[in-house]
């Protein structure tokens, strides 16, 4: 098993060859670069699931109007979208400030180490959005708001009501939860505005784990239940500093079931203020992650993870139904995994134990393929809500959800809030691996489906974006900042002045800290 890709040399970001292969056990990126030597680096933790993920690899339908006209663009060099790329906006970011109020060492950038303070105002926030709306031939619904710290805004609230009037169906506000935590009303401000979900950081249960907000999340959590904001936890994965405790995040996400919606790990994209020298000790892939989590927990096992391009054959059945271009996720297959877990009394099962994924997803496909050769769409149709039962095992069902309903509206109706119905029956359980200059492989950033709109007009992948920061995101947002020395004469405020101060005696001694971690 070997494949030839193209990759960055991680100190010149020269384009050069690199080889992907298979090695006691595991499969491995190496490459050269005639004047720095060879690098060689994890890319992939299990070679026989990074086998079984190929199977399901499909390519987008790309960008037919394309930021970038260049006639024969270099990727990842010309981003913008260019016409390389193989995937529409998924997901949407808008970074809305730099500021952040915590100082995490793997942090992709703050202001403080920037130098100066990226805040675009709300009209080019505007600009932003239309952009990531516009693309075609499937506009962007879902976007994430974030930072540095997105709630150190005064205007955070605004902002989300230019996203709702925008016609995003899905806003999600991507925060530490400090001033969810601790500013009473403001998490059902947010919600009133227009967040859909909160995708809260959270790297463990324990303040050695998770330092950065280990005293604030169970306050967060109360105040977002309370206004009915539906939370995503994010932990980054390190090995060695957290990775013991996957676990036990994931059993915190199903203890708070009412609130949590998901739980998406992030293995550690190396970049940021972590050095080369840290690389061999904190680097971590996806399926070590699941086996890991499979390990702590006893209830899910790796084969219940399926790669992110698994469910496309939903959207080919969906367009053949309609004849409309439809949201797809077509990523790179080793960029993400995932699965849900059902919560039925004390039981949990993952979705897998009651349903055959694979025979359901080859199954619409050639329903897909019947509709566009000619066959009525009413006849095929009606046949899919008998056959779809078929592929679900009712007596494993569980008792509280009819799994094929809520398919079937999701295939039929094609929209946001059949597909919401889903996930606030489930925990979404998933994995997203972004990459860094180590294992750096330019295959994945034409499929990436998670960009960043830009002040300058483009569109940038979130691998381009973050992992070659002075290609896009510092070369752009410096352009559109102010020096923190003019911030600061402008604003009448001191940048030193965001940082939190936390009082741990008195966050650990209430009974919502108590309580949520169960002392």
């Amino acid at each position: 098993m070997e494949k030839i890709t193209a990759s960055l040399c991680p100190e010149c970001l020269r384009i050069i060859k690199a080889r992907i292969f298979e090695r006691d056990g595991k499969v491995w990126i190496s490459k050269k670069c005639p004047k720095h030597g060879i690098f060689e680096d994890l890319y992939w933790g299990d070679a026989e699931s990074y086998r079984k993920v190929w199977k399901f690899s499909h390519d987008g339908k790309g960008i037919k109007n394309p930021n970038v006209k260049i006639k024969n663009p270099v990727c990842p060099r010309n981003c913008g979208l260019c016409k390389l790329h193989r995937t529409h906006s998924a997901l949407g970011n808008i970074v809305v400030t730099n500021r952040c109020d915590l100082q995490c060492f793997y942090c992709f950038f703050y202001a403080r180490a920037m130098g100066y303070v990226y805040e675009p105002d709300l009209e080019k926030i505007r600009e932003m959005l239309r952009l990531l709306k516009n693309e075609k031939p499937v506009g962007c619904n879902a976007v994430q708001l974030t930072g540095g710290e997105p709630t150190l805004r005064d205007d955070i609230l605004d902002i989300i009501r230019i996203a709702k009037e925008e016609g995003f169906d899905h806003v999600q506000l991507n925060t530490n939860g400090i001033r969810l935590a601790i500013e009473p009303g403001f998490a059902k401000k947010v919600r009133e505005a227009g967040v859909n979900t909160v995708y809260l950081s959270f790297d463990g249960t324990t303040p050695k784990t998770n330092p950065k907000n280990h005293y604030e999340i169970p306050y967060a959590l109360r105040n977002c239940s309370r206004a009915g904001l539906g939370v995503v936890l994010v932990p980054t994965v390190l090995k060695s500093v957290n990775d013991h405790d996957v676990g036990n995040i994931l059993k915190f996400g199903l203890k708070h079931i009412k609130v949590v919606r998901g739980v998406n790990y992030q293995p550690v994209s190396l970049v940021g203020r972590i050095t080369k020298a840290d690389v061999r000790r904190y680097r971590i892939t996806i399926p070590e992650v699941i086996e890991k989590i499979s390990d702590q927990t006893g209830f899910v096992e790796p084969e219940d993870f399926y790669p992110i391009p698994t469910v496309t054959a939903l959207t080919h059945f969906v367009e053949a139904l309609t004849n409309l271009p439809k949201y797809e996720l077509t990523t790179h297959p080793v960029c993400g995994m995932a699965t849900y877990l059902f919560k039925d009394r004390r039981r949990v099962i993952p979705i897998t134990r009651f349903v055959d994924v694979e025979g359901l997803m080859e199954y619409l496909d050639e329903k897909a393929r019947e509709i566009k050769s000619g066959k009525n769409r009413l006849w095929v149709t009606g046949k899919i809500l008998i056959k779809l039962r078929s592929f679900i095992d009712r007596e494993k069902q569980p008792k509280n959800i009819n799994l094929a309903k809520i398919l079937f509206n999701i295939l039929v109706r094609g929209d946001y809030s059949s597909l919401a119905e889903l996930h606030h029956r489930t925990l979404f359980v998933g994995l997203m691996h972004f990459m860094d200059l180590w294992n750096y492989d330019i295959e994945r950033v034409k499929r990436c489906c998670i960009h960043y709109a830009q002040p300058d007009g483009k569109i940038v992948p979130f691998c381009a974006f973050n992992v070659i920061p002075e290609w896009y995101r510092d070369k752009i947002q410096e352009k559109y900042s102010l020096s923190i020395k003019d911030w600061e004469s402008e604003t009448g405020r001191k940048l030193k002045d965001d940082l939190y101060r936390r009082d741990v005696k008195k966050l650990s001694s209430g009974s919502v800290y108590k309580k949520a971690y169960g002392l």
